[in-house]
């Protein structure tokens, strides 16, 4: 595929709009709805929200570094750049669902790429009850938060918390606590990756909890429903050598 009909979009620093605008008059620019591929210029942030835009689209995307924090980007380079697209290897990637019920009883849902993360919003930790599939697997976990994390997003937050780093194609998500007090320094669980994870969350009123999927923020929570959304795929792009699979083992031999 040769990939002429590329939609660039970037960040909102001077860095990335500068080399949107030299990539679009190298390439020229057509319509998101119309692209073949769609090249987001920024770092892995701007990567996300550019995924969560893109999910009803089926074209696949080829991020270039022009941010902070850059896993999910490809080196940044002008030189053909349709033949770098045309050689990519792909990962296919679905996101996590999380509904959340509020102290007022009102419902929120969001989607997550890379994790669903639970975490006090009080000066007193957290108090969660954990279940899968049904099955209360922890009665009482006190702890600074928790996490559910899809293989694409077990080196960020997920890593940072002392989660296990996932391969790509892994059907697992990680489990992971953010600072566990009881039990003490408990790590977490693997799950298989069509678990049903609900996390409840123990005297709301007294220790408040906050549930980020991604980006999106809900306050004062009482429940939250995790699982997979099979009928959501983003197809990320890669150059050849340096896909996901190779990043995540790098990231494991460092």
């Amino acid at each position: 595929m040769a990939f002429e009909k590329i939609h660039f979009t970037a960040n909102d620093t001077d860095k990335a709009q500068a080399a949107k605008r030299r990539l679009v008059h190298r390439y020229g620019q057509v319509s998101v709805k119309d692209a073949e591929v769609i090249v987001p210029l920024g770092g892995d942030g701007f990567m996300l929200s550019t995924l969560h835009a893109a999910q009803s689209l089926t074209a696949p995307v080829y991020g270039m570094h022009q941010g902070t924090v850059g896993f999910l980007m490809n080196e940044y380079a002008e030189e053909d750049l349709p033949a770098r697209i045309a050689a990519a290897e792909r990962a296919v990637v679905h996101p996590l669902k999380m509904q959340v019920l509020r102290v007022d009883g009102t419902l929120s849902e969001a989607l997550a790429i890379n994790e669903v993360s639970l975490l006090r919003s009080g000066p007193q930790a957290a108090k969660l009850r954990i279940s899968v599939n049904g099955q209360v697997r922890m009665d009482s976990l006190v702890c600074d938060g928790a996490l559910v994390s899809t293989p694409a997003g077990s080196t960020a937050y997920n890593y940072s918390a002392h989660g296990p780093i996932l391969p790509i194609d892994a059907n697992i998500l990680a489990l992971t606590a953010v600072a566990a007090f009881r039990p003490r320094r408990w790590r977490g669980a693997l799950l298989p990756m069509d678990a049903k994870i609900r996390i409840e969350v123990l005297e709301p009123q007294k220790r408040p909890v906050s549930a980020v999927a991604d980006s999106s923020d809900v306050k004062d929570v009482v429940r939250v429903d995790i699982e997979i959304e099979p009928d959501i795929t983003h197809e990320l792009m890669f150059d050849p050598g340096h896909g996901l699979e190779e990043r995540l083992l790098n990231e494991q031999f460092q």
